[in-house]
């Protein structure tokens, strides 16, 4: 059961699972509270994803995002892994729950508070650019000179220009609002081809021969589907064999979004945790057909 507060981890696992929407006060007091813990600190952060969509293309928050999402780089402005640690601790001296998640990319820290969730997500360079989730390539130089605005009547720091890395981001259309959907646009930017830094050949020969995923397709009568076609993004497209089943590489224990499509039906999963060396199973909604988060099952 959440704490009063919303700041425990049952309250973190229903913002992942249900994703309610922010209450528009409470986040813009929360977002003020980042800034007040980390400016002091030395620590610079950026708005990223929907937070920065919202105060540069609406100049609000965005009253259907489910969470603020703030960005720093590892590298970049001082910032080091050590001084990840110093952050965290002074969020959780100021009433949050936290939870530092690692992986090649990024390393991020979810914090609840007032039953809202902030993402501080702290980006390794590869290649001279970092990647968003799913794992869009953003380049780094649109990091390197932050840019302020004034939003919620503070001064906050953006990718700079910011438009571009909306752009890269949401797509040639960002400034059209989409409640919905957007995820399948974004989805579309990203090759199949496994993404850089996901690990050498040591990991990947373990990944697609002993430590691989599997998932089983049924359709709307829960029977299996053979030939269906699942693509991770990220890691690449494979299909259901005749009893369903699909067997493909994952990296690591993380976050991952897919698309499932057979016949004509299908449906884009865009926050699914799974892990190396399980079976999940994937079964439709006929009531849900877009939108739907943690969708998958153990077997």
């Amino acid at each position: 059961m959440a704490s009063s507060n919303g700041a425990d981890e049952a309250a973190l696992e229903r913002s992942y699972s249900v994703a309610p929407p922010v209450d528009v006060v409470t986040a813009e007091a929360l977002l003020r509270e980042a800034k007040q813990i980390m400016d002091p600190l030395g620590v610079v952060f950026f708005l990223r994803q929907g937070t920065c969509l919202g105060a540069v293309r609406d100049k609000c928050i965005i009253p259907w995002d489910d969470d603020l999402d703030l960005g720093s780089i590892i590298g970049l402005h001082g910032l080091t892994e050590r001084s990840i640690n110093t952050v965290v601790a002074a969020f959780r001296n100021n009433g949050y729950f936290t939870k530092v998640e690692h992986n090649d990319h990024y390393i991020n820290v979810a914090m609840m508070k007032s039953s809202t969730r902030t993402d501080w997500c702290c980006y390794r360079i590869i290649d001279d650019s970092i990647f968003h989730y799913p794992g869009v390539r953003v380049p780094v130089r649109l990091f390197t000179q932050l840019k302020e605005i004034d939003f919620i009547s503070e001064k906050f720091l953006v990718p700079n220009p910011p438009e571009e890395y909306l752009r890269c981001k949401y797509g040639a259309a960002w400034m059209t609002p989409k409640k919905t959907g957007f995820e399948k646009d974004i989805l579309e930017m990203i090759p199949d081809v496994p993404l850089p830094g996901r690990g050498g050949r040591l990991r990947r020969f373990l990944g697609k021969h002993i430590l691989h995923g599997r998932l089983k397709v049924l359709d709307h009568e829960r029977k299996p589907v053979h030939g269906a076609e699942v693509r991770i993004a990220g890691v690449g497209r494979s299909r259901t064999n005749k009893q369903g089943y699909t067997k493909f590489y994952l990296p690591c224990d993380d976050w991952y979004a897919l698309v499932i499509n057979y016949d004509n039906h299908e449906e884009v999963l865009y926050q699914e945790k799974m892990t190396p060396g399980r079976t999940y199973v994937y079964r439709p909604d006929s009531l849900a057909v877009s939108g739907r988060l943690c969708a998958l099952s153990p077997e």
